[in-house]
């Protein structure tokens, strides 16, 4: 009998270490599966049917996390103290909210504040909860005192599309310059036409992310004449925003216009990437001759690659046309980029893949 209870009891015991184990597992998946997809959505161009593939993974370690319950904060908690990332901080406030804590949601403040990203973690938390479900919290947020309750207040609208009405007024003329900047960019998204004099206003603000997210709204809403200075000197400028600008530059027009000013960054070294990039952009796959060309050069190979990406997303598939191996690429672009880390288009492969699509018919 006594046998029988010990081994009971060494089975039960058993059993919690493996339970303690799963609920670990799911927390750290949680964690590397939306920071894993976080950073390829900020890839150019992002590969959506991978990051379709990372969201089933996701929603089922979350569902394992919610049936976990209270029983998963200390993993949470170990995981976020030991390696504070983006997606330690998306799997710490993603419970929080799920649960409703209050004193949670407290720390996860704490942490937002103190990462160094614009709590791009709490932000994509914010965005996988249902509008109804964190409706609550950013009513409370967005008029409040705390500059950065209402910035993660105006980002949860501007992710799940949501209109403040006439708070949006005041926001766009935030004292906090993030809070501004979220505000012009959610104007622009809404389409809010009564708001154009404070896009306007913006084009002179101090902040860099200001002026740009308010000459990429006044875009949004068909006035890309005001914005296109702005856009421009931004794309140029190489910074982390110089795609964005790019874009809305290029959509800001007019298209004659448009094409004269990439020939311009064409003829220019240190921005002619920036041209080879914004025919993908333009949406022409007729330029596919062409951009394979500018792949046969080291410098524009990258640009031209995600342009060609951009025109032939299906070709994302086709693992054969790109490689790591710069030997393969050529010499001169072992020459250009020696030990340095990189992906490189194959232009013969390309040129192949393309003719046998019928993308390249006639050349």
């Amino acid at each position: 009998m006594q046998a029988s209870r010990s081994k009971v009891a060494a089975t039960a015991v058993f059993q919690r270490l493996i339970a303690t184990d799963v609920v670990r597992q799911h927390a750290e998946l949680v964690a590397f599966l939306w920071g894993q997809r976080d950073t390829l959505l900020s890839e150019d161009p992002a590969d959506l049917k991978v990051v379709e593939g990372i969201d089933r993974r996701l929603h089922v370690n979350l569902d394992a996390m919610r049936i976990a319950g209270k029983a998963v904060w200390p993993f949470l908690l170990e995981q976020y103290e030991a390696f504070p990332e983006k997606g330690e901080l998306f799997a710490f406030v993603w419970m929080a909210l799920e649960l409703k804590d209050r004193e949670r949601i407290a720390q996860s403040l704490q942490f937002g504040q103190a990462s160094r990203d614009d709590a791009s973690g709490f932000v994509g938390a914010l965005a996988w909860r249902r509008p109804e479900d964190i409706g609550p919290l950013v009513r409370e947020w967005i008029g409040g005192q705390d500059g950065f309750k209402r910035y993660l207040a105006v980002s949860a609208c501007a992710e799940h599309g949501v209109d403040p009405k006439q708070l949006l007024r005041r926001l766009v003329r935030d004292p906090d310059a993030r809070v501004r900047a979220s505000s012009l960019r959610l104007a622009g998204k809404l389409g809010r036409a009564d708001l154009v004099g404070e896009m306007q206003g913006g084009l002179d603000a101090d902040d860099e992310k200001v002026r740009l997210w308010a000459a990429w709204a006044l875009t949004e809403l068909g006035s890309g004449h005001l914005a296109r200075t702005e856009l421009r000197k931004v794309a140029v400028g190489g910074g982390p925003e110089a795609l964005t600008a790019l874009r809305a530059a290029l959509k800001a027009g007019p298209d004659k216009e448009v094409r004269a000013w990439l020939g311009g960054l064409m003829k220019t070294p240190i921005s002619a990437h920036l041209a080879v990039r914004g025919v993908g952009m333009l949406g022409d796959r007729s330029a596919l001759a062409w951009l394979i060309e500018q792949m046969r050069l080291p410098m524009l190979a990258a640009s031209a690659s995600a342009a060609f990406l951009e025109l032939f997303p299906e070709a994302h598939r086709e693992d054969d046309l790109f490689t790591t191996d710069l030997g393969k690429a050529g010499q001169p672009f072992v020459d250009h980029f020696g030990d340095e880390s990189v992906i490189m288009p194959l232009a013969d492969k390309i040129e192949g893949w393309a003719k046998s699509k019928g993308a390249l018919s006639g050349v």
